[in-house]
C-alpha cells in the first residue's frame, strides 16, 4: 500500500515549536585552549608557568634544536639514495619534546609514524630510526628498558594498541600509564572512536594527543569534520578534552603533564588537541604544490616552536650568542655521529622481508622465499 506523505510528515516550523514545552538541557560542554607562550616567546598575562628549571629549559631547547638537525639530515640522505622514504616532522618538535618530558621511564609510548622526535626524546639513539627509515626492521629492535612500541604506520592502528597496553597496566597495577599520538586525519578513522570509547568505559589511564597540523597527507583539516575542534570528540567518549597551542613548549609540557598524573592517579583518559603544523612534506614521497601555498607555510614559519623557545630563554637571560654557537657544534657532532653509527649497521639481507610478519612462515611465503633466493620450492624439487 501507497503510504501518503501526511502519515509521516510532521511539522517543524518555529510556530509550532513554540507551542511545545521548553527543552530541557542534558548537560553543556566547553573546550578549553591553553597557550602560555605568545608567537614571540613571551608569557601571556596571568599565564600558569610550569615549574621548569633553567637546566631543563635549556636541555629541551638542545634537543629540539638536535631533533631539527636530525630532520634535515633524514631528508638529504633520503634525496642521496642513502636511506628509504621518510616522514618529516619538522614544526611539530614541541610537542614531541613535550611529550618525553612529562612522560616516566615506566611510562609506554605509542607513536606513528611522524614521531621519530618523540621517540629519539624518550631515549631511542637516533642511528635507531635512521636505520628503520632505510627499510631494515632492526632499526624497532629498541634498546631494553626505553618503552616505546613499534611505530605505527597504518593510520589510527596505533589507538587500540594503547588503549589495551593500558588496560594491561591497570589489571596488572603497574604504576604506569600509556601516551598515544595520532594525526588530524587518524581521528576519522573507526580504529580512533573504537580505543577512545573503551578508554573512557574502562577510565583507563591512557593519554591521547592529536597532533592536528592541519593536513591529512593533502587533504585540509576543514574536509574531514565539520567539528569547531578535533577536541571535542572526546566529549562523546565521556572523557576529558582540551585544546593547546602546539607550538608552544611550556604549553604542551603543562596540559600533558596534568593529564599523564591524573591518569596515573586512576581518574581515567585525556584527549589533548594541539594546534601545529607541518613545515615539510608529508613523506619524501610527496610534494606540496597542488594543496598548499607558500604564503600559507610562511605564515607558519613565523609560529615556529623552536624560534618561540630561543626567544623565551633569551628573554630569561639564559641564551646568548655564544650559548647558540655551542649548541649548533654539539648537536653537529652528534648528528655525524649517528649517521657514522647508522652506517656502519650491517645491511639487511633481502630475505629479512619474511622474518617479521608470521610466527611461523605460511607455505606460501615459504615458497616466495626459496624463489627469491633462487632455490626450488622442496615439493617442486620432488616433483
Amino acid at each position: 500500500m501507497e503510504r501518503k506523505s501526511e502519515d509521516y510528515h510532521h511539522d517543524h516550523s518555529d510556530e509550532n515549536r513554540k507551542k511545545g514545552p521548553p527543552p530541557k538541557i542534558v548537560k553543556k560542554f566547553e573546550i578549553d585552549s591553553i597557550q602560555i607562550l605568545d608567537d614571540k616567546g613571551k608569557t601571556h598575562d596571568g599565564a600558569t608557568v610550569p615549574a621548569i628549571s633553567d637546566e631543563s629549559l635549556k636541555q629541551a631547547y638542545e634537543q629540539m634544536k638536535f631533533l631539527r638537525l636530525f630532520d634535515t639530515k633524514a631528508v638529504s640522505l633520503q634525496r642521496q639514495g642513502r636511506m628509504g622514504a621518510y616522514s618529516e616532522f619538522k614544526g611539530q618538535e614541541a610537542i614531541q619534546v613535550g611529550i618525553a618530558m612529562a612522560m616516566k621511564k615506566e611510562d609506554w609510548l605509542f607513536p606513528t609514524y611522524r614521531d621519530s622526535a618523540a621517540i629519539i626524546a624518550r631515549g631511542v639513539p637516533p642511528e635507531y630510526l635512521l636505520r628503520y627509515w632505510s627499510g631494515d626492521e632492526e632499526g624497532q629492535n629498541f634498546p631494553e628498558g626505553v618503552n616505546v612500541f613499534p611505530i605505527a604506520i597504518p593510520v589510527a592502528s596505533q589507538i587500540p594498541h594503547a588503549v589495551g597496553g593500558a588496560w594491561a597496566l591497570k589489571y596488572k597495577g603497574e604504576d604506569a600509564i600509556s601516551l598515544v599520538t595520532i594525526g588530524d586525519g587518524g581521528t576519522s578513522k573507526a580504529d580512533f572512536y573504537e580505543g577512545m570509547n573503551l578508554a573512557g568505559v574502562f577510565n583507563l589511564p591512557v593519554v591521547c594527543i592529536i597532533q592536528n597540523n592541519q593536513y591529512a597527507i593533502s587533504l585540509p583539516r576543514e574536509y574531514q569534520t565539520h567539528t569547531a575542534t578535533l577536541a571535542q570528540k572526546g566529549l562523546a567518549f565521556g572523557i576529558e578534552a582540551m585544546q593547546v597551542d602546539g607550538n608552544d613548549l611550556l604549553g604542551v609540557y603543562f596540559v600533558l603533564s596534568r593529564a599523564v598524573e591524573k591518569a596515573r592517579r586512576g581518574d581515567g583518559p585525556t584527549l589533548i588537541e594541539a594546534i601545529t603544523y607541518r613545515l615539510g612534506h608529508h613523506t619524501t614521497a610527496t610534494g606540496d604544490e597542488p594543496y598548499r601555498s607558500e604564503a600559507e607555510i610562511e605564515r607558519w614559519k613565523h609560529r615556529d616552536p623552536l624560534e618561540r623557545l630561543r626567544m623565551f630563554l633569551e628573554q630569561k637571560g639564559i641564551w646568548s650568542q655564544s650559548y647558540e654557537s655551542d649548541v649548533d657544534q654539539q648537536v653537529k657532532q652528534r648528528m655525524d655521529e649517528a649517521v657514522r653509527n647508522f652506517e656502519s649497521f650491517p645491511k639487511p639481507r633481502p630475505e629479512d622481508m619474511f622474518r617479521y610478519t608470521y610466527s611461523q612462515e605460511p607455505p606460501k611465503l615459504k615458497s616466495q622465499e626459496e624463489s627469491l633466493l633462487g632455490r626450488q620450492p622442496e615439493a617442486q624439487a620432488a616433483g
